[in-house]
């Protein structure tokens, strides 16, 4: 099973933020920038909240309100889930079927260390399941 450590070592640490004053419409330029689906929003380094591309779709379009003239802090996500560095990807995977969220922040000692997504979540576990299968084949085909 890898753990958060694993995945984000591979991956990175890269975290994106955005202020909650700043504009949907500059969320949704830096998600695109970035290639990624969501970002944390940050406020004199506390986490605040999160926003999505789901969130924009959602609580923007809609609701009737314009991307440049809605702040984030208008739309995000305030209860924010996270894991810790030891939590596995079975456990990762578990929290975002059972809540339907596709980005969790990542936290060791407090400290915010990453965040993973929900493709990342599902490919540590195929290359978990795929290693497995292997191993049985050459346990069975005696080459083990």
């Amino acid at each position: 099973m890898k753990s958060m450590r694993t995945i984000l070592m591979r991956k990175g640490h890269q975290i994106y933020t955005i202020d909650p004053e700043a504009t949907v419409l500059e969320a949704l330029q830096k998600m695109a920038d970035k290639n990624v689906g969501a970002l944390l929003v940050v406020k004199d380094g506390q986490v605040k909240g999160i926003i999505s591309e789901r969130d924009c779709a959602r609580k923007l379009d809609i609701k009737g309100r314009c991307a440049k003239d809605t702040p984030v802090k208008d739309i995000m996500t305030t209860h924010v889930l996270f894991l810790d560095i030891s939590n596995t990807a079975e456990e990762a995977m578990a929290i975002m079927i059972n809540k339907r969220i596709r980005h969790l922040p990542v936290y060791e000692d407090k400290k915010l260390v990453g965040i993973i997504s929900i493709g990342d979540v599902v490919k540590a576990i195929i290359e978990d399941q795929k290693f497995t299968i292997e191993q049985l084949e050459n346990y069975i085909m005696g080459t083990y």
